[in-house]
């Protein structure tokens, strides 16, 4: 019986036995780039959720404020005398000052703190908490005359003594910061002539 050359043979499951594997590791590079390709679409998607719910908050917070504002200029629509009872009179003759953020001013009394009621603006669900706002009542001044362009020298009106009016100032905000914790917190402030 003739034999087989091993030789030959052995060469080629020789060569066979010196793959390392490469295919394998390039496999696994490739799932390892793919993986983080996928975490960082969902990292990005997941801050688009935060940004935009963000945003949305806000804009509930913003239409909050306005309606407090709305509400507060009613109530000075409403009011007679020139300080009406509560209203923060600040006016130069009270002896109080007129600070720029009422809210965190301490001799503001919590009474001339009003919350917006129910029956006037309901938030909803979405609000951290129902808009406030403060009136400040700035005092008597003479009301501003827009200028005019005048096509003659002839003084038109009379007299040049200036009408006066009451000026308040409105401060609104979403909610009590305390109240709302972490969430949007939107202030407006408007000065109103009655």
């Amino acid at each position: 019986m003739s034999r087989l050359p091993v030789r030959g043979l052995s060469g080629r499951f020789q060569s066979r036995s010196h793959q390392r594997g490469v295919a394998l590791a390039v496999a696994l590079i490739l799932l390892v780039v793919v993986t983080l390709v996928g975490l960082a679409a969902v990292s990005g998607t997941i801050m688009q959720q935060k940004m935009s719910a963000n945003f949305y908050d806000r804009q509930v917070a913003f239409q909050s404020t306005e309606a407090a504002m709305r509400q507060a200029a009613l109530a000075v629509q409403a009011a007679t005398g020139a300080a009406p009872a509560g209203f923060f009179d600040c006016s130069s003759g009270s002896g109080n000052v007129c600070q720029s953020n009422p809210f965190t001013d301490s001799n503001v009394p919590s009474s001339n703190i009003f919350t917006v009621a129910n029956s006037a603006y309901k938030a909803g669900n979405m609000a951290a908490s129902e808009p406030q706002y403060i009136v400040q009542y700035m005092g008597n001044f003479p009301t501003p005359v827009p200028p005019v362009k005048q096509t003659s020298h002839t003084s038109y009106g009379g007299s040049s003594i200036k009408p006066t009016a009451d000026f308040y100032r409105i401060t609104a905000r979403s909610g009590d910061p305390a109240v709302i914790g972490g969430r949007a917190n939107v202030m407006l402030q408007s000065v109103f002539r009655n």
